[in-house]
Formats: C-alpha cells, structure tokens, sequence
C-alpha cells in the first residue's frame, strides 16, 4: 500500500510524462513546418537564379554582338586609312590615274598585317563559305566580306543574307576649267577621294542606339 507521499510522486511523474510527449510533439510539428517553409524557400530561391541567369545570359550576349559589331567597324576604319594613303603614294608621284587599281586590290594587302580572323580569298562567296566572325575577299566580286558570328540585332541589306560586303570606290569632281561656255568638255573629271564602304546598307543595333 503507497503513503501520500509515493501517490504524489507518481502523480507527479505522470505529469512530466505528459508534458514531454506534448512538447516532443509539438516539436516534430514545428520540424515539419520548418522542413515546408524551407522547401518553399528553395524553390522561390532556385526560380530567382534561373531569372538572373537568363537576364544575364542575355545581356553578356548583347554586350559580346556589340563588341563584335565595333571591332568589325575598326577594321573597317583600318582599311578606309590604308586606302587613303595608297591613293595619296599615287599622287605624291603623278600616277593618280592608277588610283582605278585600288578599286580591285585586295585591301588587307594595304595593311601591314593581316587581321587575326581574315580566312584568305576565295572565288565566289557565300556566307555559309566563311567561318562566323571571320573576314574573307572575294576574288569574282572583288568585296571583302565580313560574317558576324552573333547577330541576333543584325537587319541585312537587300540581299537578305547576313553579312556586309565592303568594295572600295572613288569619288570624282568636275576639273578645274572643264565647264566652259560653249559646254566644252563638260564632262571631264578628276578623282577627288577613295571610300571604303559597305556595298549594301544593313542595319545593326539600330534600334538601341536611337
């Protein structure tokens, strides 16, 4: 038979027990909460990085195109300063009718050296001839070519085909005394300047420089 005493103690511990499951229960239960607000997180936090990493993606491309479209253009202004000076060797010695030569040249032979990414000459040309961000001459045309490698902001010309086509041409102005009253050699000209410019007019990130 228990005394007051021993009845108390067991009252007691029965108590504790029921205390500790409820908080061992409460506890799983928090655990299970915890475990959902965490997957939830996850994916909240994984959907954000693949949006960044798209928006990223995107504007490491853009930024590579327009990287790709100035270095085109260098090579461009490179060639239009090599052409001036060929033409200026000409007149420096009288034979600025040869000038009508520069007009078939191949340009990069104006240069000192080749650009890295000229792929050579070659007889009749078609985009898919050359390798994407390369320059080639083209011996029937006479143009020296230039295929963009990335050119998702690229409009061609009328051509349709994407790529721009460079050709060198003289500019010409009346001579001195050709106009006279009669009309007396009216036509008459002298060369006045060389370009080097594209053959089509194409379009590229027009619409995010305006």
């Amino acid at each position: 038979m228990m005394n007051r005493n021993e009845e108390r103690g067991l009252g007691i511990e029965d108590r504790g027990a029921r205390v500790g499951d409820a908080g061992v229960r409460r506890a799983a239960g928090l655990s299970r909460s915890s475990k959902g607000f965490t997957l939830i997180e996850l994916v909240v936090v994984i959907t954000i990085i693949v949006i960044l990493t798209g928006a990223l993606l995107t504007r490491i491309w853009f930024y590579q195109e327009q990287a790709e479209k100035a270095a085109m253009e260098q090579v461009a202004g490179a060639l239009q300063s090599a052409m001036v000076l060929q033409f200026g060797r000409l007149l420096v010695h009288g034979r600025e009718s040869e000038a009508i030569n520069l007009l078939t040249e191949n340009p990069t032979r104006w240069l000192m050296r080749a650009p890295p990414n000229y792929a050579g000459e070659f007889d009749g040309i078609k985009p898919a001839t050359i390798e994407p961000g390369n320059w080639a001459f083209d011996l029937r045309t006479r143009e020296l070519i230039y295929v963009p490698d990335r050119s998702d902001y690229f409009v061609p010309g009328k051509d349709g085909l994407k790529w721009v086509r460079y050709r060198a041409r003289l500019e010409y102005e009346h001579a001195p005394g050709a106009a006279t009253p009669r009309g007396a050699n009216m036509g008459a000209k002298e060369i006045s300047g060389v370009l080097f410019e594209p053959v089509e007019r194409y379009q590229w990130f027009v619409k995010e420089e305006e």
